[in-house]
């Protein structure tokens, strides 16, 4: 009986992944209109029928191109770092509160910034191995700015919790069966959309990319396939911060038909800012984070707490 179990999980976790990828591929091709409608202009999208061939045939270009590697490259980190970047983005997926289950447990909440925060190293590793320049600079300026913002990711994160008590996902559901937290809770959820624009590293806090100072940042030297599991990971990512979004403040009730569509608004929202604002200056994106969006947090912090606090004594 043990064995079927972990063969269901495992079959799980696999029609989970493959569902991401599936999901990912059709992504880039909404961003591609998106951005086409928003510049006025048409963009690589009309291929076959309204361009749904587009992704598949992107994902085939890359992966048969010949790989090329840097002569004085670190090889085994320099090939490495790409697949560990995409098997992290997708562990996050195995949180999400299916019927299936997945690993939906008491602490899922901890996990998902323990696996968020290690991120941080494939990046950081990407740029050391490619001996270049250009990639070593975008790798730091990456990782400083995604340091910089889990910290504030996570105190929002703590806010939420506070009013749950809780660090299961699906608590968030049974909380937000009458009002959801968006209208509670309000200036900490722009909060913490900004923040996840900045830890996804998207427009306007797009750094790791800054083409006009560095080129292409700390994925530069790739191509082929280590580029394109790159651009897996960072898109697995978008998808997933917009269903934390709307777990956290948007209902998050995952069984119903709207959670879908609202998790699809929510990945329009990272390419609509994409296609209208341009990029911010580095220094003000950290006098940002630690200025004025962690004193925020932690303000609200001490706010709900207190409100929680307040409550129990009236109901004492």
């Amino acid at each position: 009986m043990f064995l079927k179990d972990i063969l269901l999980l495992m079959l799980s976790m696999i029609i989970t992944f493959i569902c991401v990828l599936i999901g990912v591929a059709f992504l880039t091709l909404l961003e591609r209109k998106v951005l086409g409608y928003i510049q006025i202009r048409k963009g690589p999208n009309k291929v076959g029928m309204l361009g749904l061939l587009q992704p598949f045939s992107d994902a085939i270009k890359l992966f048969t191109k010949e790989s090329s590697s840097p002569l004085l490259s670190n090889f085994s980190f320099y090939m490495l770092s790409p697949v560990i970047s995409l098997m992290l983005a997708l562990m996050m997926w195995l949180l999400v509160p299916f019927f299936s289950n997945l690993l939906t447990f008491q602490y899922g909440i901890l996990f998902f910034l323990c696996v968020s925060s290690m991120s941080v190293y494939p990046t950081i590793v990407a740029g050391w191995s490619s001996n270049s320049n250009y990639a070593m600079l975008g790798s730091l300026r990456s990782v400083a700015q995604t340091i910089s913002y889990e910290v504030a990711l996570s105190l929002v994160l703590l806010s939420f919790l506070g009013l749950t008590l809780s660090f299961n996902l699906l608590s968030f559901l049974v909380f937000q069966k009458y009002v959801w937290f968006l209208f509670l809770c309000f200036p900490l959820s722009l909060v913490w959309v900004l923040s996840s624009l900045a830890e996804t590293n998207r427009t306007p806090f797009d750094f790791a990319e800054g083409e006009s100072e560095l080129v292409s940042g700390f994925n530069v030297e790739y191509s082929s396939g280590g580029f394109a599991l790159i651009f897996l990971a960072e898109y697995s990512n978008i998808l997933f911060m917009s269903m934390m979004s709307v777990i956290l403040f948007l209902g998050g009730n995952i069984y119903s038909f709207s959670f879908f569509l609202k998790l699809v608004f929510m990945s329009f929202l990272w390419l609509w800012v994409r296609g209208t604002l341009p990029r911010y200056r580095y220094d003000k994106l950290m006098y940002l984070a630690w200025k004025s969006i962690l004193p925020i947090a932690l303000n609200f912090i001490f706010f709900y707490l207190g409100m929680k606090f307040f409550i129990h004594v009236l109901l004492a």
